[in-house]
């Protein structure tokens, strides 16, 4: 499991971040305070506070994390 910062302060962004993790069969859990909502669900992401970075768990390990992290670096802080 990888924990990386992300910004998801539009609504664009969120739309294309949920299609880009959709991509995977892995878990990804968004972890803001003490919520913890599963970061494909678009409905989940839009309950959090967004105007702040939120904690992003990725689920997976060797190449594809590496792929994973490149994808989402447009997205961390």
């Amino acid at each position: 499991m990888k924990t990386i910062n992300v910004s998801l302060n539009s609504i664009e962004r969120v739309k294309s971040f949920v299609n880009d993790i959709n991509r995977y069969d892995f878990d990804f859990d968004l972890v803001s305070g003490r919520y913890v909502i599963d970061a494909k669900s678009i409905m989940g992401i839009f309950s959090l506070d967004l105007s702040k970075a939120i904690e992003l768990n990725i689920h997976a390990d060797g190449d594809k994390l590496e792929e994973v992290l490149q994808l989402l670096s447009p997205y961390t802080v």
